[in-house]
């Protein structure tokens, strides 16, 4: 079992929960002299009785002792010092915190020294020639959006004929894969004659006009269903578009469907079941954006926007062969997305190319009035440029050990092939999982009302690596800890300033648990993309292992793609799309799609 499953199971428990469902008290406070200032300590008494023995085992989760003095001092004191702040919980409950309101504290990257890239923007897409349009309906549906674009820009392929073939195809393969929540036929076909017709009347609006699209179904659009994939939200539907649908809607592209994810975005089963990996049937897709990398490598879209707040874009283009570009925190907006975490969550494109990924960010950047973390931040990229002489930083041991494989140790090599200088680089041994408890309390924080009120309950699955059950517990962590979390993490983002300062870019074990809390924690930048190929002999799983329920064993082992990750500077998404572009074309491997979906 990893560090970061650990975590889950056995997160640090806190003081808090020792006063759970407490009762006000009808006692008025003791007259006080005139000019007389408030005191802590003076509050009216409310609450259920505590004695020492509560706080015998209240330290039990907080892992704190106090002497004998002084748990007498603080039992006696409690109810008239703690126990009323804890109205959100008891009531009467007086305020109430719509989902859009986010904390008044926000996590801001660039205070390490780093600026964002000014106004001035260089965007350069590539000219290849993409070719004849094939005369096959499953060629041209895993044709990347490079090539997609173009046929449609020359008018060899109309976007009415390319959102039928998808259509058809998620029909076709959504009962093996689960990866569809909602399907937007009709929408998406008066999408698409509109972006023929404006196409044909010389509007062309970019390389996204007409391309059909899925959205982790995380992400309003108006009328349309957007669940979450939790049971509680199934009929929710939502009056306004997200900035991303927005945007994307105002770049021409056609969604297509709202694709699945694990349910409040954590793993990959979700109220419909478990969506599937293309690549090997037997085994979930990995989540939380399980529905668009699955969709994505089975061809079924042309392109999808993930979400990831601790893996959750790394992880399923990872397992399922796709190209992930987690952006910078605070450069896509997450207006009208489901919050996880308010000062961790960022939307990115899925995509079968490197530059597909560039072109989708393209469209969906820059700052929103409804995100308060988002900033303004040109994007510097040339699909042309050379990549000599970049450094690429790496860690020598982490090369060496678990979750490195071959693979990931030819990337390097080919790095190096390429021009670029590999450079040995270092990090403080430090406990980065205790960053988690951020994540914890914030999540369970969003869903508070689910909680309170038992709708969790409701949820599919209810094992302890669960939200349900972490909702519950991140009740008890302790808000001193919170705060010492929240100082670690500018520590760390410090620490990513000095190593990013000695190279361009990261070149890491995708799945490296170190490198997934720190860099989402700090807010920097990562591009997933296919490296190769390893043997598996059982299925993999985003879950904590269950004796109950093991996984499927193969005999001989699968052979499944396998890919590496490059982490940036903040808001340098254009060098490691450059990098990564170089690395694409020399790995060679990225044009063969899973077998079974032709």
């Amino acid at each position: 079992m990893n560090s970061r499953r650990q975590f889950l199971l056995q997160a640090p428990l806190g003081l808090l929960g020792a006063v759970a469902a407490c009762r006000v008290e009808d006692q008025k406070p003791a007259s006080v002299p005139p000019g007389a200032p408030p005191t802590f300590g003076a509050a009216p008494i409310v609450g259920p009785e505590v004695s020492v023995s509560t706080f015998v085992e209240a330290e039990k989760l907080v892992q704190v002792e106090m002497s004998r003095a002084e748990r007498e001092m603080t039992a006696k004191s409690w109810r008239a010092s703690m126990a009323a702040l804890y109205e959100r919980r008891t009531g009467p409950r007086k305020v109430t915190l719509e989902p859009e309101l986010a904390p008044a504290t926000r996590w801001i990257p660039l205070g390490t020294g780093e600026r964002a890239a000014g106004v001035h923007e260089n965007f350069s897409r590539s000219r290849t020639d993409p070719g004849p349009l094939p005369s096959s309906d499953d060629e041209i549906a895993f044709a990347p959006v490079t090539r997609l674009s173009r046929w449609i820009e020359t008018k060899k392929l109309g976007s009415e004929r390319l959102t039928k073939i998808y259509l058809d195809r998620l029909a076709r393969f959504d009962p093996k894969l689960r990866c569809v929540i909602t399907l937007t036929r009709e929408s998406a076909l008066a999408q698409a004659k509109k972006a023929d017709a404006e196409i044909a009347a010389g509007k062309y609006r970019g390389p996204l006009h007409g391309i059909p699209w899925g959205a982790k179904d995380l992400l309003d659009t108006a009328g349309i269903p957007t669940t979450y994939g939790a049971e509680p939200f199934r009929n929710r539907v939502p009056a306004v578009d997200a900035a991303v649908t927005k945007r994307l809607n105002d770049a021409g592209a056609v969604l297509v469907a709202k694709l699945s994810l694990g349910a409040l975005a954590l793993n990959d089963i979700w109220f419909g079941g478990q969506t599937m990996n293309p690549w090997l049937i037997e085994e979930g897709s990995s989540g939380s954006s399980a529905g668009p990398g699955a969709a994505t490598a089975a061809g079924l879209v042309g392109f999808a926007i993930g979400s990831e707040t601790g893996g959750s874009i790394i992880s399923p283009s990872m397992r399922c062969g796709v190209t992930g570009l987690r952006p910078t925190f605070g450069r896509v907006p997450r207006t009208g997305a489901m919050t996880l975490c308010w000062t961790c969550d960022k939307l990115g494109p899925m995509a079968r190319s490197v530059e597909d990924t560039m072109l989708v960010l393209h469209a969906i950047s820059g700052p929103d009035a409804g995100d308060l973390a988002t900033v303004p931040a040109a994007i510097d990229f040339d699909a042309g440029a050379s990549v000599k002489g970049l450094r690429v930083g790496f860690f020598p041991a982490w090369m060496k050990e678990n979750p490195a494989t071959d693979v990931d140790r030819a990337a390097l090599e080919t790095a190096r092939k390429l021009g670029m200088s590999a450079v040995e680089v270092t990090l403080p041994d430090l406990p980065y999982d205790s960053l988690n408890i951020i994540l914890f309390a914030e999540a369970a924080a969003a869903f508070e009302e689910l909680t309170l009120s038992g709708r969790a309950n409701e949820l599919k699955v209810q094992v302890a690596d669960a939200w349900p059950n972490l909702f519950r517990q991140a009740r008890f962590l302790s808000a001193v800890d919170f705060v010492q979390a929240d100082r670690l993490r500018r520590k760390v983002a410090l620490e990513m300033a000095r190593i990013l300062s000695q190279v361009d870019f990261l070149l890491v074990p995708s799945l490296r648990d170190e490198m997934l809390v720190i860099s989402n924690f700090t807010g920097h930048p990562s591009l997933t993309l296919r490296a190769g190929f390893v043997q598996v002999a059982e299925a993999r799983s985003d879950w904590a292992p269950d004796p109950a329920h093991p996984v499927p064993k193969f005999s001989p082992p699968r052979r499944v793609p396998h890919g590496v990750t490059l982490v940036g500077r903040l808001f340098d998404e254009g060098t490691l799309a450059r990098a990564g572009i170089a690395l694409e074309r020399a790995f060679g491997v990225s044009a063969e799609n899973p077998a079974g979906f032709k």
